[in-house]
């Protein structure tokens, strides 16, 4: 048992290394309205999707935008050598998943209270060179 999850965390371990990805952990915008932006740009080439999120005036458009930035630095990072405008990179895949929650408490009539539930994602943005695809 304990042989197969080792052998698995191997691949995967090796997989991440040709991956090109930055993540983002407990942005404080609700996952829908990131997700909003988020579908904007998936599958975009990347100088594309950079103009369309500095044009976008939603909050997690700025976010998405350094996240971008940082995913082509790593790409830049593990492909020492190779041209940024050579390599037509785009978005490959885009995740928007929901972190943690802060509950609070705000008063309602009556004396009774409604919770407020303030939520938080976690963005993760793969970019990859179509040219390695081909």
């Amino acid at each position: 048992m304990g042989l197969r999850k080792h052998i698995r965390a191997e691949r995967l371990k090796e997989e991440r290394k040709t991956q090109y990805y930055a993540s983002l952990k407990n942005c404080p915008t609700s996952p829908r309205k990131m997700r909003l932006v988020a579908d904007m740009i998936r599958g975009q080439e990347v100088n594309k999707a950079l103009a369309m999120l500095k044009y976008t005036k939603k909050e997690a458009a700025e976010r998405l935008e350094r996240l971008l930035l940082s995913a082509i630095a790593n790409w830049q990072n593990k492909n020492e050598g190779v041209r940024l405008e050579e390599s037509s990179l785009y978005v490959k895949a885009i995740h928007v998943d929901g972190a943690r929650m802060l509950k609070r408490l705000r008063p309602a009539p009556q004396g009774r209270a409604h919770r407020i539930r303030k939520r938080s994602n976690h963005v993760t943005i793969y970019v990859d060179s179509k040219n390695t695809n081909e």
